[in-house]
């Protein structure tokens, strides 16, 4: 009878051992990084500078670049600002600004140029209201005052022989030479009809106004520890320039000498 067959005691049923159970396939283990990384949707694209494409796009960019680069020069001074700050001013890497420009030297470059062409423009519309055989100081103001009130392009008269020119290719010195020259000429004609200078005096004449006033602006514009020195004693009085002023007398004297009248013509 069944009862007359003792149970097996339990103990006698030998645990399975833990490495009898199989092990998880690995596939069945979701990766680590699948949970840190979401699916993007389709089109997704990480945001970062966009190249200008179109020729439309690019000419806009270097604009915004050249605006940059003026806005920050006239803040800070042309020696002081560097790629890497115009590049943070427009929101691009630094290694995108190749694109567009080859170097730092290059923007201000261009930006000389155009400054050449806003000067050029806006002096010979002063000389235009002259008549002929108007003394030399009158001129001579003309030149100073345009100078004077713009204070980037005299820095940037000063740095362009300096440093610009020295690190650009030699297409983008000669793209600039060509500028300068066309705007010599314009204002050589203004002269010629004023004050009836010839060619060569006319160049002269642009030539000590324009790097003049580069020299005079960095020494108006020292430091400001070296201003503070400049205030203090009386005996530097003399290092405190006022462009201008002393423009003025210059190119009055050099006027005077190519015998330009200092007197005002008799009317007529």
């Amino acid at each position: 009878m069944s009862e007359s067959q003792p149970a097996r005691p339990a103990e006698s049923q030998p645990a399975r051992p833990a490495e009898s159970q199989p092990a998880r396939p690995a596939e069945s283990q979701p990766a680590r990084s699948a949970v840190f990384q979401p699916a993007r949707p389709a089109g997704f694209q990480p945001a970062r500078f966009q190249r200008a494409r179109s020729a439309g796009a690019k000419q806009q960019r270097e604009e915004a670049i050249l605006a940059a680069a003026a806005r920050l020069g006239a803040e800070r001074g042309i020696r002081r600002i560097t790629l890497t700050d115009i590049a943070d001013a427009v929101g691009l890497h630094k290694s995108a600004m190749l694109r567009y420009f080859e170097t730092r030297e290059q923007i201000f470059l261009r930006l000389t140029a155009d400054g050449w062409r806003e000067w050029s423009a806006a002096l010979r519309q002063e000389l235009g209201r002259l008549g002929p055989g108007v003394p030399a100081v009158t001129v001579a103001r003309a030149f100073a005052g345009s100078l004077a009130d713009r204070p980037m392009f005299c820095d940037l008269l000063a740095q362009a022989p300096l440093n610009l020119e020295r690190n650009v290719s030699i297409e983008s010195v000669r793209a600039f030479k060509l500028v300068t020259l066309d705007e010599v000429s314009a204002i050589s004609a203004e002269l010629h009809r004023v004050l009836g200078l010839t060619e060569q005096q006319s160049v002269d004449v642009i030539a000590t106004a324009t790097s003049l006033a580069g020299a005079l602006w960095q020494m108006a514009t020292p430091g400001p520890e070296v201003a503070a020195l400049y205030r203090s004693d009386p005996r530097l009085a003399h290092a405190v320039v006022e462009v201008g002023p002393r423009l003025t007398r210059v190119l009055t004297a050099l006027l005077a000498g190519l015998g330009v009248s200092q007197e005002e013509p008799p009317p007529v």
